[in-house]
């Protein structure tokens, strides 16, 4: 009786170690490249924040083209980053392909953010300027939450449809398999 109570022990303890090594098998390699993609963004950003300030505050650049330069340059850095080091494993589809879905991306991205601010300065700050139209909000809108839903989408579409995997891409149907008696 106590070898099977010990069995049973046994057994509901592993369970929940089973479940998480599944849970680690399937989603750990997703959980690695967002730890990547995430880092090479964080650089990215810190590229962008830097070089931005440096050309309003250095020769006057006007801020719009200012920060169409650092964009261009961190996004590229990023591009870089997250080809060979996040989605290194990645079947390469050609580098002008990659290059160009990338920034199509990158530019639904950038509008998501600002329907993001859009929609809190200009709609609900319609209703309660007080709050909305504060730079506090804009700045929780924008770059809080904007690029939080823009760098989800992302990481999806750059993973989905930039960076492919050679195991993911669509395969031609094959003829049902046919059993033979021996097996």
């Amino acid at each position: 009786m106590s070898a099977t109570v010990a069995d049973d022990e046994s057994s509901s303890s592993a369970a929940p170690t089973g479940a998480a090594a599944r849970l680690r098998e399937r989603f750990g390699h997703l959980v690695k490249e967002f730890g990547k993609f995430g880092t090479v963004g964080g650089v990215a950003f810190a590229v962008d924040l830097l070089i931005f300030n440096l050309l309003i505050s250095g020769d006057g650049t006007p801020v719009l083209l200012a920060k169409t330069i650092s964009t261009v340059i961190a996004a590229t850095l990023a591009f870089v980053g997250n080809r060979f080091w996040t989605w290194r494993h990645r079947e390469r589809s050609g580098l002008r392909r990659e290059y160009l879905l990338y920034f199509f991306f990158n530019a639904v991205g950038l509008g998501i953010g600002l329907a993001c601010l859009g929609i809190s300065h200009y709609v609900l700050g319609n209703f309660w300027p007080q709050v909305f139209q504060t730079t506090l909000a804009d700045n929780i809108s924008g770059q809080l939450i904007g690029t939080a839903v823009g760098t989800l989408f992302r990481f999806w579409s750059y993973r989905r449809f930039v960076f492919i995997d050679a195991a993911a891409a669509p395969r031609t149907p094959s003829a049902p398999a046919t059993v033979t008696k021996g097996d």
